[in-house]
């Protein structure tokens, strides 16, 4: 692939970059090309069902299943923002893009990433609302309240991300222009960068940090104080139920946040790309996939809503 780069005094600019992706897999290209779409069409199914069972079925227009259509709009740009990317490079082979291409998809999926975070939080507490004050549950989960809360999980983190995608690709790139990344992360943009990076990296942790550990501690927070009324419910089966949705929900947190986590706070010289690629499978496909079954598909509410709908078709 031709290295395209333009000359700026002492130093290089590049023009374009490669996304290596899964070129080391080259007999794979295709099962992953059919495997990347089924979990594309699974996202996208699976979220645009809820988003619409939520609006047009009454008894699930309740703050928590509003939180959830919002989760499920999200998840459907946040997976949308790399996989199309993905399988367009593994069909065509051709694995070039621009810089502007690729500092756009950094920029929103890191917008959509910090959103993520908060909504993830932002339901936590709901949920410890409606269960460890159920009394108030109405009058501090009113409409107003619901709308701010999502509104700012969606606002929240765009100035801030816009401007640590400028200041990444503000950066000389004159190593090479090859990405061993399937999209554009910071990570593996970073180690592409000439000169010092440690301001750009402390950069990364502080945002991390911001972003990531504080809606994880909130959310960590929350499901405590939600345990002490499940250990109080009067059946062992109701106390059993309780347990495996908050453990579920709880499991598909630590494995975004975890592996985001991991990603991000890293110090650059200790970063693997075979490592980097598998945990970014975690944060960016595996719990996308996974998230309508466990916020909303193994719900009652949901199933019955679902059952009805599909009995008008």
């Amino acid at each position: 692939m031709k290295h395209e780069e333009k000359k700026e005094g002492n130093g290089s600019t590049v023009m374009q970059f490669v996304l290596l992706g899964f070129s080391d897999l080259p007999n794979l290209q295709g099962f992953l090309f059919v495997l990347f779409t089924i979990i594309y069409m699974i996202v996208l199914i699976g979220n645009s069902l809820i988003i619409i069972i939520t609006r047009f079925d009454p008894p699930l227009r309740k703050p928590m299943y509003f939180f959830v259509s919002n989760f499920s709009s999200l998840e459907i740009c946040y997976v949308s923002v790399t996989l199309p990317r993905i399988l367009v490079n593994l069909w065509t082979q051709n694995r070039s893009i621009s810089v502007l291409n690729c500092g756009t998809q950094m920029c929103f999926f890191l917008m959509l990433g910090a959103t993520e975070c908060f909504l993830l939080a932002v339901m936590a507490y709901d949920r410890y609302v409606a269960i460890c004050n159920p009394l108030h549950y109405p009058l501090v989960m009113n409409q107003k309240m619901c709308i701010q809360l999502a509104v700012g999980s969606w606002v929240s983190g765009i100035p801030v991300q816009i401007g640590q995608t400028c200041q990444i690709f503000s950066l000389h790139f004159c190593d090479s222009n090859q990405i061993n990344h399937f999209f554009c992360d910071i990570p593996p943009i970073l180690r592409l960068a000439c000169g010092d990076t440690s301001v750009h990296e402390i950069s990364v942790y502080v945002v991390a940090m911001l972003f990531g550990a504080v809606p994880f501690m909130l959310i960590l927070a929350s499901y405590s104080k939600i345990i002490s009324p499940i250990l109080g419910l009067p059946t062992a089966q109701g106390r059993a139920k309780a347990f495996s949705t908050c453990s579920s929900r709880l499991l598909v947190v630590l494995l975004f946040f975890g592996s985001a986590t991991i990603s991000y706070l890293r110090p650059k010289s200790n970063h693997s790309v075979g490592i980097d690629k598998l945990l970014s499978l975690f944060y960016t496909i595996v719990t996308p996939m996974f998230n309508p079954m466990i916020y909303s598909l193994r719900n009652k509410d949901v199933i019955a809503a679902l059952r009805k709908l599909l009995l008008k078709k």
